[in-house]
């Protein structure tokens, strides 16, 4: 029927090698998960780091918990029950959340350049352009933008017939994995998905690079080399993290299907579902001072508290 389950392929097998990859790759999951959600704590908890820059980043790092949780835990479970159904409202939850977050990421990236563009060419208006009202308002506008652009395609690509063992070649409810199963033609939405495809990826690269490219031009006519290298610190950690996500995502999803194979597939979707999230907080926690610092003295009150106790 319609709503039959759906059957993931996983990305391991019974071998002693695979084995070992999914153990390092719950280990990455767990990182991923301590790093994102230590990185909302902080943000949270520390009065210090209560600004428009440190809301948004606590946003990010909320939209990668969720996308590590997401795709990671059912791909567990089946490989430890051996199961590989999923159920079909559960492939569409999937699809619809994996598709959600990374939109949203897209968008939040770039609305993110604005901000370091505004606090390193706008310094004196920072407070006006960049306050919380502001930065409430690029969050819900991430959430609520990918949000409807991933119910419609959703909606749509699980109303499509679905033929054969329904076996998804993945190793989880991917759009690319799940469409080779409709039956018909279906060039017309695909042709849609694609073009959305280009406004989530492609218009907040350009965003980023248009902000980029006047941060470079104030940084240029810059006097002192210290004013220089805290622009450069100050950068550094959002281009990097926008380098690690848009490339994997144009990796992943604008290629020509030609030249797309099932591996490289689901190498790309551990790269951005995996990597990325684990790799965010990391760049963010070493490279950025102020959230470093906020570790440190939660780490020495909690230190001086198991003193006391002691």
């Amino acid at each position: 029927t319609d709503l039959a389950d759906f059957f993931l392929e996983g990305l391991f097998d019974d071998s002693l090698t695979h084995l070992f990859l999914f153990s390092l790759t719950m280990v990455v999951f767990l990182v991923a998960v301590s790093g994102n959600t230590l990185t909302i704590l902080l943000i949270c908890t520390d009065p210090r780091l209560h600004t428009p820059m440190y809301f948004l980043l606590s946003q990010l790092s909320l939209m990668d918990l969720m996308h590590v949780s997401t795709t990671i835990p059912k791909m567990a479970t089946n490989y430890l029950s051996g199961k590989k159904s999923i159920s079909f409202v559960g492939c569409a939850a999937q699809h619809f959340l994996y598709l959600s977050l990374g939109g949203a990421e897209c968008l939040l990236l770039a609305l993110m350049s604005y901000d370091r563009y505004v606090a390193i060419c706008q310094p004196l208006r920072y407070t006006v352009l960049m306050n919380r009202k502001v930065g409430l308002m690029m969050a819900a506008m991430s959430w609520l933008g990918a949000s409807m652009n991933s119910l419609i395609h959703t909606v749509t690509l699980m109303r499509f017939p679905f033929c054969g063992a329904r076996k998804i070649h993945h190793f989880y409810c991917e759009f690319p994995a799940v469409v080779k199963l409709v039956c018909g033609d279906i060039s017309v939405y695909e042709t849609t998905v694609y073009i959305s495809g280009i406004l989530l990826l492609l218009l907040p690269i350009i965003l980023v690079s248009t902000s980029y490219a006047f941060i470079l031009h104030s940084v240029i006519h810059m006097c002192s080399a210290g004013s220089k290298k805290n622009a450069f610190a100050t950068c550094s950690s959002h281009l990097i993290v926008v380098s690690l996500w848009f490339g994997t995502g144009i990796f992943s999803y604008m290629r020509p299907r030609s030249q797309r194979t099932l591996l490289q597939d689901k190498v790309g979707s551990v790269l951005y579902s995996i990597i990325t999230p684990t790799l965010n907080p990391l760049i963010y926690t070493l490279r950025n001072k102020d959230v470093a610092k906020a570790l440190k003295r939660v780490l020495r009150r909690d230190i001086i508290t198991v003193a006391r106790v002691w």
